[in-house]
This record gives C-alpha cells, sequence and structure tokens, in this order.
C-alpha cells in the first residue's frame, strides 16, 4: 500500500481526498489513541501540510482501513435508501 518510496512527502492528492471524504474526526481520534501517532499529526498528513514517515504510516495505513469500512458502509445504506424511495414512488 505505501512503501518506502512515499516516505518524505505529502501522500498523493487523490488519496488525501478519498481519505477526507471518508473518514470522520472520530476516526482521527480513535486511531490516534491506538498508533500514539497524534489526531494533529494524522490531519496534517492527511490534508497533506506534513509529509508521510515511518512513524506516521502506521496511523495513514489505520485511516485507510478506517475509510474503506466507512466507505463499504455508506454504499449499503444508500443502496437501501434507494430502494425504500423507490418503493415510494
Amino acid at each position: 500500500m505505501l512503501s518506502e518510496d512515499d516516505y518524505g512527502k505529502p501522500i498523493n492528492e487523490k488519496l488525501s481526498i478519498t481519505l477526507r471524504r471518508n473518514t470522520t474526526k472520530d476516526d482521527y481520534a480513535n486511531i490516534a489513541s491506538r498508533t500514539n501517532v497524534s489526531f494533529s499529526t494524522i490531519r496534517d498528513v492527511v490534508y497533506r501540510t506534513n509529509s508521510l514517515t515511518k512513524s506516521n504510516s502506521r496511523a495513514i495505513k489505520a485511516l485507510v482501513k478506517a475509510a474503506f469500512d466507512n466507505s463499504l458502509a455508506s454504499q449499503l445504506q444508500a443502496e437501501g435508501d434507494k430502494r425504500f424511495l423507490y418503493k415510494l414512488l
């Protein structure tokens, strides 16, 4: 997922946008407490104002997993909503 070549520079813009769209402040806080990477460092890496490092990459990898899980949950919710709304039409 993330490699040694990614360290020392900001994450790519597509990853930044995807993480921002699919994660919340609560995700940042939970991951910060689990990984011992500060909330502000996670936020700064996601918003590309701080570079990815080996130590903060643990948190970013966990955030990618959270974003994936959240996107699946949103997709399932949207599908259920569409079926419900279709019945009303």
